[in-house]
């Protein structure tokens, strides 16, 4: 069976599988498989692989060493797993229910297993779940060596986006004010406090605040990371001209916000502005908006990286504009 594969020499294998293990990224269901001087490390989501790694269709093997889904279903079974929760999307009861008893007779580390019941809703970004294996919706996600206690029922968090946070996160210097405009449970300000930033972190939901509250402990950055439960708009009186580095991962409504985004800036900030748009336009409308407002503001627009993350819906992308602001 041919199937999506990092491919690397040989003696870089060990070092990008466990590059991979720390993203989440690994396909557990295939075999790693080795051709001449090459390996060939089977993978989940092909499109949120680093660009500096390349991605091939290569054979590989089911692995036998364990049983998966896959092995105890009639048809092709597909789950994402967030720590030992695992999420399923099914419409129909019966396969639901099939499905997720599969994933618990499996090898897979499992506590929970939830059917997404809603699409995610309001303005803090939760969706409702069916619990259909376990009693709780809160779990310990590991990303690129860093953990986050987070209950999926209480508060959006998305693994896909864990390449995407690592790469604008590496970007962070050390004594850089970092202002998480949006920030969850806190998977942007945690590595970056790592990196030696000053982080901040605002969100609407004040459960979520809790949770990267706790997140900074867990991680040893508590000291470095200042919390806030509020909207971000109400937050310039105290962090006005503050930031190095403003991110703004709110892609169906951020463009509401780049006044004040302008207003958080410092006279030289680099902004991480994610948006959706149309595959046949897809940074135009971000940049413009982002031209304006910072035009308005006093600032000169440098756009730095147009960056694709991951495909949203039909036609639809889901994408990352890296701007320099300077102020004139």
């Amino acid at each position: 069976m041919q199937s999506p594969c990092v491919t690397v020499p040989r003696t870089e294998g060990e070092a990008v599988r466990q590059r991979l293990e720390a993203a989440d990224l690994l396909d557990h269901d295939r075999q790693i498989a080795v051709e001449g001087d090459a390996i060939f490390v089977p993978v989940m989501d092909p499109g949120a692989i680093p660009d500096d790694l390349d991605v091939v269709d290569h054979a590989t093997g089911e692995r036998d060493t364990q049983t998966v889904p896959n092995d105890l279903v009639e048809f092709e079974a597909s789950y994402e797993r967030i720590g030992d929760v695992v999420v399923v999307d099914e419409d129909d009861p019966e396969r639901a229910r099939a499905l997720a008893d599969a994933i618990v007779d499996s090898d897979i580390p499992v506590e929970t297993v939830l059917n997404r019941a809603s699409k995610i809703e309001g303005e803090l970004r939760v969706r409702e779940w069916e619990v259909l294996h376990g009693d709780t919706t809160e779990t310990v996600h590991r990303e690129y060596g860093s953990e986050y206690l987070v209950d999926l029922a209480e508060v959006f968090f998305s693994p896909r986006l864990a390449t995407e946070r690592h790469r604008v996160t590496e970007q962070v210097e050390a004594d850089e004010h970092v202002f998480d405009m949006f920030a969850g449970v806190g998977p942007f300000v945690i590595p970056a406090a790592k990196r030696g930033a000053t982080a901040v972190g605002v969100d609407k939901n004040p459960v979520a605040i809790e949770y990267l509250r706790e997140n900074a402990e867990r991680n040893s950055v508590a000291e470095s990371v200042t919390a806030l439960a509020a909207d971000v708009r109400e937050t310039t009186d105290g962090y006005g001209d503050w930031a190095d580095r403003l991110v703004m991962n709110l892609p169906h409504s951020a463009d509401e916000f780049l006044e004040t985004a302008m207003l958080l800036a410092g006279d030289e900030c680099v902004l991480h502005f994610y948006d959706i748009q149309h595959e046949d336009d897809p940074f135009g409308p971000g940049t413009e908006a982002i031209e304006a407002a910072a035009d308005a503001a006093g600032y000169e627009v440098d756009v730095e990286t147009e960056r694709v993350v991951r495909s949203y819906a039909p036609h639809e992308v889901n994408v990352c504009l890296d701007v320099r602001l300077r102020r004139r």
